[in-house]
């Protein structure tokens, strides 16, 4: 433990104390910070001006990283019939109806990272709640998971399509790719989910929207980005 330690110090030497940088800069020192032996996943953190306690300011939404995560991930798909043929022919690893449900009640089986259900099959979906919605896996019409149009679901999800929403302290904690993406693959992604994220600002929002955004490898140190030139920086573009 005392040699990780040593390396996160020595990587926090490398951020100026106080400072909060531009979104390009923050990409470039990030990726710096990212000297794991393994390929680190670069997540942004964005503390937004809302009260999560209030159903009025909930924030939620999906935003589509033009270059995806880096993370290939497994769809699962509950539909019948032709919807069912649809997900299989757009690359979903897992379609079915109520087997795949009571698989999930019974056995407990969740090898999948992302849940698509046509509406006709939320009534037994539903039964799910309890064991999907804590995970951030239950299909929901606000992120488009609950939709007759499977094919394009699955594909976006695949491509690069991630749900975000904000947790009980106000922030919203969601990935943009990995260490060994070039700096302007992590730009591209940041700015997308920057502005899905204000695209998603609930009405009842009052004051200053987007409080603090910070980037940090997964074994590394956070970069402050300075909020009012991200919103320039993305909206400018």
């Amino acid at each position: 433990m005392a040699r990780r330690g040593k390396r996160y110090l020595a990587l926090k030497d490398l951020i100026e104390k106080g400072k909060l940088y531009s979104v390009k800069e923050a990409i470039s020192l990030v990726k710096k910070l990212a000297n794991a032996k393994f390929n680190e996943t670069i997540d942004a953190a964005i503390r937004l001006g809302v009260d999560p306690k209030h159903a009025d300011q909930q924030v939620r939404g999906t935003a589509l990283l033009p270059h995806g995560t880096g993370k290939e991930r497994r769809v699962l798909v509950f539909a019948q019939g032709e919807k069912a043929e649809e997900a299989k022919a757009a690359g979903a690893d897992y379609v079915g109806g109520l087997e795949l449900v009571e698989k999930i009640q019974n056995e407990g089986w969740l090898d999948f990272d992302a849940t698509i259900a046509t509406p006709d099959m939320m009534r037994h979906v539903s039964r799910l709640g309890k064991i999907l919605g804590p995970r951030g896996l239950m299909p929901s019409p606000k992120t488009g998971t609950v939709t007759n149009d499977v094919g394009t679901a699955v594909k976006e999800i695949k491509s690069g399509r991630v749900e975000f929403k904000v947790d009980r302290y106000g922030i919203v904690h969601t990935p943009i790719g990995k260490a060994s993406f070039s700096e302007e693959q992590l730009y591209d992604n940041f700015k997308a989910l920057l502005s899905a994220i204000i695209k998603a600002k609930p009405p009842a929002a009052k004051g200053q929207y987007i409080k603090s955004i910070a980037l940090s490898p997964t074994m590394g140190p956070s970069v402050k980005i300075d909020p009012n030139l991200a919103q320039k920086e993305v909206g400018s573009e």
